[in-house]
C-alpha cells in the first residue's frame, strides 16, 4: 500500500483498517478498526525474531500484549528469557513479568503468552525494581521503511517507552523491534512525526525483515507538555513519576495545567494550514478562559454506536478545535462542545466539518449563542 503526501496518522490508520478488513487480512479479534490490528501470518512474521542479532543476546524483553504479538512473547518464554508485558492501559503499574509454572510444556508456555495467560502467570514490576530491557516489540497500526510508526491513536507505547527512559530501562541504543503484515508498511510523511513518536528499529512481517536503520532520535523520556490532568488520573505509575521527576528539579508542567503556555498536542496536521479553534493564527489551551460564562456550542452527531469519549477528545485534539468543555450524549450517538464565543464555535465548526470517526461521517452544527 502507499499513501499521498498531505494525510493525516487517522487516514492513515483507517486506509489500513479498511483494506485489512476488505481484503480478509484481518484475524480475530475483529473488526480490527482501532485495534492493533491481529493478521493472517502473524505466527511467521514473529519467528524472524529468532533471527535478529538482537534476539539471543537479550535477557530481558518487553512485548506489548496485542494478538499479533502472542507469537512473540511465546518465543521470549521459549528461549527462557524474561518476558515483560506491559499492563493494560498502564492502569495498575508499567510491567507484568510474565513467570511459567516450573517445568512449563509448551502448551502452557503459549498459554502464558495469551492475554488470560498474562493476568495468570504474572508477577508486577515496580518503578523500583532495576530492570534492564535489551529489547523492545511494538504493536503498530502503519510503519515505514524510514523506521516512522502510527500506532491506533492512544499513545502508549510511546507513553511506555518514555516511561522506561525515566526509569533507565532503556537507552538510546535498545531495539526496538514491530511485527506487522507486509500492508501495514507503507510511506509515511516525515511531517506527521512527532518528538514523542516512537520510531522502529526493524520491521518484521510474514515475508520479510526490513532494518530501517533510522537515525531519528527516540524519546529521551517523558514530555509532560503532551500530558494531560486526564491522563494522570487514569495512570498512576505516571503520577508517581511525576512526582520524582518534580523533586529531581525537572518541569513537568502538563499542557492543560493552569498558567501552562504549552499549545496543545497535535499529532494530526492537515493539508492546509489553518489556525486552531478560538485564535488568531496562535496556539489555543483548552483551559483558557474557563472563568467566563461560555457563551457558544456545537453540536456533533452521527456519533458510531461504540464510540467513547476519549476518541472525539483526541480527534479534537488533533484538528486544533479543543473545547472549554465537552458534554458527552452518548445514548444520543451525539455531544455538544463548548466554546468561549460565537467565533470561536464557528472557528472550530469549520474545523470538524468532514471528519469521520470508523465508518461514520460526523454532523457538525452550531448551537444557540447564549448571552453572557
Amino acid at each position: 500500500m502507499e499513501t499521498q503526501e498531505g494525510v493525516s496518522k487517522q487516514s492513515i490508520r483507517e486506509r489500513i483498517w479498511d483494506y485489512m478488513e476488505s481484503h480478509d487480512i484481518a484475524d480475530f479479534p475483529r473488526p480490527v478498526h482501532h485495534r492493533i490490528p491481529n493478521f493472517k501470518g502473524d505466527s511467521r512474521a514473529a519467528e524472524h525474531l529468532l533471527h535478529l542479532h538482537a534476539f539471543p543476546v537479550a535477557r530481558t524483553i518487553k512485548v506489548n500484549p496485542d494478538a499479533p504479538q502472542r507469537n512473540a512473547r511465546f518465543l521470549v518464554l521459549e528461549s527462557k528469557k524474561t518476558l515483560l508485558v506491559p499492563t493494560p492501559r498502564l492502569r495498575t503499574g508499567l510491567f507484568n513479568k510474565i513467570t511459567p509454572p516450573p517445568g512449563a510444556t509448551k502448551d502452557i508456555l503459549r498459554k502464558c503468552a495469551t492475554s488470560q495467560g498474562v493476568r495468570n502467570f504474572s508477577v508486577p514490576v515496580g518503578l523500583d525494581s532495576s530492570v534492564l530491557v535489551d529489547l523492545v516489540v511494538v504493536g503498530s497500526v502503519a510503519v515505514s521503511e524510514k523506521g516512522w510508526r502510527i500506532g491506533k491513536g492512544e499513545g502508549y507505547a510511546d507513553l511506555e517507552y518514555a516511561m522506561m527512559v525515566s526509569m533507565g530501562a532503556v537507552h538510546e541504543g535498545t531495539p526496538v523491534v514491530t511485527i506487522v503484515h507486509d500492508c501495514q508498511v507503507v510511506d509515511i510523511p516525515e511531517a506527521l512525526v512527532e518528538d514523542h513518536d516512537l520510531t522502529v528499529d526493524y520491521i518484521l512481517t510474514p515475508t520479510r525483515v526490513i532494518t530501517t536503520g533510522c537515525a531519528r532520535p527516540k524519546p529521551t523520556g517523558i514530555m509532560w507538555s503532551k500530558v494531560s490532568f486526564e491522563m494522570l488520573t487514569k495512570i498512576p505509575v505516571l503520577r508517581t513519576l511525576r512526582e520524582r521527576e518534580k523533586r529531581a528539579g525537572k518541569d513537568v508542567t502538563l499542557w492543560d495545567e493552569p498558567g501552562s503556555q504549552q499549545p496543545a498536542p497535535s499529532t494530526v496536521r492537515r493539508p492546509q494550514d489553518r489556525p486552531q479553534a478560538g485564535s488568531r493564527g496562535g496556539s489555543h489551551s483548552p483551559l483558557q478562559g474557563t472563568d467566563t460564562q461560555l457563551a457558544a456550542t456545537v453540536y456533533v452527531g452521527n456519533l458510531p454506536y461504540n464510540t467513547r469519549v476519549r476518541e472525539l477528545k483526541r480527534a479534537l485534539q488533533e484538528l486544533g478545535a479543543v473545547p472549554l468543555r465537552l458534554t458527552w450524549q452518548g445514548p444520543q450517538h451525539r455531544a455538544v462542545l463548548h466554546y468561549t464565543d460565537s467565533a470561536a464555535a464557528q472557528q472550530a465548526a469549520s474545523l470538524l466539518q468532514g471528519l469521520r470517526l470508523g465508518a461514520n461521517a460526523l454532523r457538525v452544527s452550531l448551537g444557540q449563542q447564549r448571552d453572557k
